[in-house]
This record gives structure tokens, C-alpha cells and sequence, in this order.
């Protein structure tokens, strides 16, 4: 495993990024709003700055929780994506990202989404990279940095879960279920 070329603690404004973007026409998907997509692009490039800055490094996107789109985006909203580290482990980063959009014409500001997003750092040998702890500045830094750890953990305990039903689900056992489903049984 490399270092990263500093691992003194890092405050979290160290590496607060907002990435602000004019939401043009060619984003909008059929139904004439922004287009998920455009805005996942958009998080994962925040997240990359922000983690990249603290890291003092690459680093890469290792997962994506929580994108719920509250809010629609449209043509026209100036979108601000505001990027903060949450969360370290020895190689990875939590970066939380909210987005807001806002109407230029009557300043009215919109939560439109709240997305965390897990990055490693890599070293010169594209191999995971130490990263510096986190100085949290705040009780608010603190209380993200809790969240985080424990959405890890609860990912972590659906994961184990899932995995050790997942080879136990036998379709013949549960067609009852699946005939009071929004599905039709065509074999």
C-alpha cells in the first residue's frame, strides 16, 4: 500500500468543492427535464475533486448510495453541487454531495438531491493509496463522519444478508408470492 505524499490530518474545508453548472437544453431527457444521467456525471466529478484534493492523489469511484431525485432539474437552473469529505478509512473516502437547483429568474433555490459517494485513493502504482485522516472542524463533522460509519456498517450487514438468501430463494417455493405480484408467470 503507497502514502499519499502527506498524511497530516486534513480538515474537512480543506477539501470542500462546489462545482456550479447551467442546466442547457441538450441535458433534458424526453419529458423536457434534466436528465438523471447529466446529474450523476455531475456528482461523481464533484466527488472526484473533492476527493482527489484531500487525498493529494487519483482516486477512483468505488460506489454510489443513495441518489434519490427529489426535485426535477430544469432547462435553465444554475445547479450547485456542494462536496465535502464525510468520512476516511485507511485508503477510501465518503464524500457527501448536495445538489440544489436554483431559478435565476426568481432566485427560489431547490434540494433536488443528497448522494454519497465512496472513492479509493490511488498511489503512482495504481495501487490503493493511505490517505489522510480527517480533522473534523465541527459536531456537524462529526455527526457525518457517525453517518457514514454506520450506513457502511448497515451496507455491509444488507450485503451479508442478501448474499447468504440469495442461494436459498427457490422459485417453485414462493410462485404464490410471485402470482400476487405485478408479474405474469408465462412458464
Amino acid at each position: 500500500m503507497q502514502e499519499s505524499p502527506s498524511l497530516d490530518p486534513k480538515p474537512v474545508s480543506f477539501s470542500q468543492t462546489t462545482l456550479t453548472e447551467l442546466m442547457i437544453p441538450s441535458y433534458a431527457n424526453f419529458g423536457g427535464k434534466i436528465h438523471g444521467g447529466i446529474l450523476l456525471s455531475l456528482i461523481d466529478k464533484v466527488a472526484y475533486a473533492c476527493a482527489s484534493r484531500h487525498a493529494a492523489t487519483y482516486c477512483v469511484t468505488v460506489s454510489v448510495d443513495g441518489v434519490d431525485f427529489l426535485k426535477p432539474v430544469e432547462v435553465g437552473d444554475l445547479v450547485s453541487l456542494m462536496a465535502s469529505v464525510n468520512y476516511v478509512g485507511k485508503t477510501s473516502l465518503v464524500i457527501g454531495i448536495r445538489v440544489i437547483a436554483e431559478n435565476v429568474r426568481n432566485g427560489v433555490q431547490r434540494h433536488t438531491n443528497t448522494s454519497y459517494v465512496t472513492m479509493v485513493a490511488k498511489g503512482e502504482d495504481d495501487r490503493p493509496a493511505l490517505v489522510p485522516p480527517l480533522l473534523l472542524e465541527s459536531e456537524a463533522d462529526g455527526r457525518r463522519f457517525l453517518e457514514a460509519m454506520k450506513r457502511r456498517e448497515l451496507r455491509e450487514q444488507y450485503r451479508h444478508a442478501f448474499d447468504s438468501e440469495k442461494g436459498r430463494i427457490e422459485v417453485g417455493e414462493n410462485l404464490d408470492e410471485l402470482s400476487q405480484q405485478r408479474c405474469v408467470i408465462g412458464w
